[in-house]
């Protein structure tokens, strides 16, 4: 890659890293015998869903309608939307179902009441549950609620049901691997305990979150994976021992514009326009952070011996906190590479690759 075209904050791909996760995720998925449907809202490329097909996967979950659109024209026809269906795309979507087999997602009955009035076309039906997120579904223990919405999607002449899908995402709050297998296994817990509740045949169980799906070696106790994050990876996922400093595939390139030896900072054009205001902390002091500095190799970017911070971020501007030793290493007018603390959200900002090859991908969905 020539460094020079890059004059601004840059997101950097390592596609060799990136179809490495690829490939990892769908053979964890064909030996636990489970289905693949990895979420695309991490990467929204029409190109890196490309490298998806290269591993034979054949269906996709996105976040939201518009998504879904762009992914079909781009030759997918298997597509979840996991959010609960906003009425007023019910339009967009029934154009959309004309053309591949969408499932939509339901939150609760009141929801659902609404749903089946609303959709005139054919699409399957996912009710969602939650398992301990405590951010939308129907609880997991109420049958009642659960039985009623599957009769009444049975009921319907459009809607098909297709089974039950959670996120677990309180797996981002866990303190270790151990922690996050925790998670997951009580999950696994509820799910067995519908399955003896609710008898229907051919009903998905459907889990998604990256954690889970990375650090859990055998994920046969359900029936489908979603995960989104792990294609890139991050330093949240890092920190949670979902991934090595090494399956990280993307940086923000930022160009240092001055330093302050003095305090140990260096100032950085790349801030929360940029990375995001995402933060994580780290150490026993609980010290906030906003990303992780590497310097340029001749094939990505290494770390340096000692960690080096973004300690704080406005709208334009990262200050590094830099140990006194290495600061001297720092120009002004070069590049360094930021790994974002949340690789989804950077992305959103930024909306362009370069990858380490030269190429640049800037095929996204629109928002």
């Amino acid at each position: 890659m020539h460094i020079d075209n890059i004059h601004k904050p840059s997101l950097v791909l390592d596609e060799n890293k990136c179809r490495r996760n690829i490939r990892f995720m769908a053979q964890k998925a064909m030996n636990s015998n489970v289905l693949f449907r990895p979420h695309f809202k991490t990467h929204q490329s029409a190109t890196i869903g490309t490298w998806f097909k290269d591993e034979g996967i054949q269906a996709i979950t996105v976040s939201s309608v518009t998504m879904a659109s762009f992914f079909s024209i781009h030759g997918w026809h298997d597509i979840t939307i996991a959010f609960p269906l906003n009425f007023r795309e019910i339009d967009e979507v029934k154009k959309l179902a004309e053309k591949s087999q969408i499932n939509l997602l339901t939150a609760s009955y009141e929801h659902l009441e609404i749903l089946t009035k609303k959709v005139k076309f054919d699409a399957g039906c996912f009710i969602e549950i939650d398992t301990g997120y405590k951010r939308s579904g129907v609880e997991w223990n109420d049958y009642e609620q659960l039985m009623r919405m599957i009769d009444i999607i049975n009921k319907n002449n459009n809607l098909r049901i297709k089974g039950f899908l959670f996120h677990a995402g309180h797996t981002y709050s866990a303190q270790s691997p151990e922690e996050i297998i925790s998670i997951y296994v009580d999950s696994l817990l509820k799910i067995k305990e519908i399955k003896k509740r609710i008898t229907s045949p051919g009903l998905i169980f459907s889990a998604g979150d990256t954690p889970s799906c990375s650090v859990v070696e055998d994920l046969s106790g359900i029936d489908e994976i979603r995960p989104g994050n792990f294609v890139f990876y991050d330093l949240m996922q890092h920190q949670l021992g979902s991934c090595r400093k090494e399956d990280i595939s993307l940086a923000v390139y930022c160009p240092v514009v001055d330093i302050n030896y003095k305090r140990n900072e260096v100032l950085v054009y790349g801030g929360a326009v940029h990375l995001s205001k995402e933060s994580i902390t780290i150490g026993d002091n609980g010290k906030k952070i906003f990303g992780e500095v590497a310097f340029l190799a001749e094939n990505g970017w290494v770390f340096p011996e000692e960690r080096i911070f973004v300690k704080s971020i406005t709208q334009e501007h990262g200050i590094l906190s830099v140990p006194g030793k290495l600061i001297r290493k720092l120009k002004r007018g070069e590049l360094v590479a930021v790994i974002p603390v949340h690789s989804c959200l950077t992305v959103d900002l930024l909306r362009e690759y370069h990858t380490l090859e030269g190429r640049i991908i800037n095929d996204l969905s629109p928002k």
